[in-house]
């Protein structure tokens, strides 16, 4: 019996979707209401837009891909939300898009840029909107929503929210969004619609882990020990915030200038006791920054 990964961790998400381009096309084309399908596509540079480094660097990926009509995608899994999270996904588009004008001095010639986010979260919490899973964002103009300034459009997908209803003209859109949500290491037997349909069929056999090498079956599993401790540091951060009444934005901010304030600590040569009494926390906390940021140290 075969046994299955989670298309969510970065590297099975960068194997299917960063490794495959007709995946990756087809993945955009069924999510993304494009008046013109993409036909081909060529993978950007890691580089073309500098990852930002903040209190959830470990629990998002993406890949970023340029149609022929010179359209950028940036299609992205994150695993956990916070509300700081959408302007990091404005800014990553808005720099692809103003980063063009390195090669075409003419704005007429800038394409536009798509932000694709699938988060393995819930953030829209109200009543009304809990069955609502598609969040599609456009510049319009407020009065008039048909008017728009064109360049950019995001659209967040709530893995958590998505619900199968077998439409036949969504059809693909749900394999996919049931490939994200239903593939994982815990499933016995892959679903009949998933192996039917080459694409996702061929996507999940990227999925079983005899297609791994031990190494990068150490990296899958790294992934997710990084992506749980950043989790906890979010979650204490905001169960502080909220006992000390900060908003989010607050309390993560001082999360974040506490994991600073560690790093520099120890690079000023300070004893791993002495900075977990200035920052109130453990020794074992410290020692889980120092490692989760990649920080040599001395036990």
């Amino acid at each position: 019996m075969a046994h299955y990964l989670d298309p969510k961790n970065d590297l099975t998400f960068k194997r299917v979707f960063g490794e495959h381009k007709h995946l990756c096309m087809s993945l955009i084309n069924s999510m993304l209401p494009l008046e013109k399908p993409i036909v081909s596509l060529e993978y950007n540079s890691g580089e073309l837009v500098p990852e930002l480094t903040d209190i959830l660097r470990n629990t998002s990926v993406d890949v970023r891909c340029t149609d022929e009509d010179g359209r950028q995608f940036i299609v992205e899994m994150q695993m956990y939300w916070s509300e700081s999270f959408k302007s990091r996904v404005l800014l990553n588009a808005s720099k692809a898009y103003v980063k063009q004008l390195d090669k075409a001095q003419d704005f007429k010639l800038l394409q536009p840029v798509y932000a694709l986010t699938f988060v393995n979260d819930t953030f829209e919490v109200a009543p009304e909107m809990k069955d609502e899973y598609y969040h599609y964002y456009k510049i319009v103009n407020i009065k008039d929503t048909e008017k728009q300034i064109e360049g950019l459009e995001f659209l967040f997908v709530e893995l958590p929210k998505f619900k199968p209803q077998r439409r036949a003209e969504k059809k693909l859109h749900e394999l996919w969004l049931r490939f994200l949500t239903e593939i994982n290491e815990s499933i016995q037997k892959v679903p009949e619609e998933l192996l039917e349909n080459e694409y996702t069929r061929e996507a999940v056999s990227y999925m079983e882990t005899a297609a791994y090498t031990k190494a990068q079956l150490d990296a899958y599993d790294q992934w997710k020990i990084d992506a749980m401790t950043e989790r906890s540091v979010l979650d204490e951060a905001l169960r502080k915030g909220r006992a000390e009444g900060l908003s989010e934005g607050e309390a993560i901010g001082i999360e974040k200038e506490r994991i600073q304030v560690t790093i520099n600590s120890h690079n000023a040569g300070i004893p791993i006791p002495t900075i977990a009494a200035i920052t109130n926390l453990s020794v074992e906390q410290v020692s889980e920054i120092l490692k989760q940021h990649n920080v040599l140290y001395n036990e």
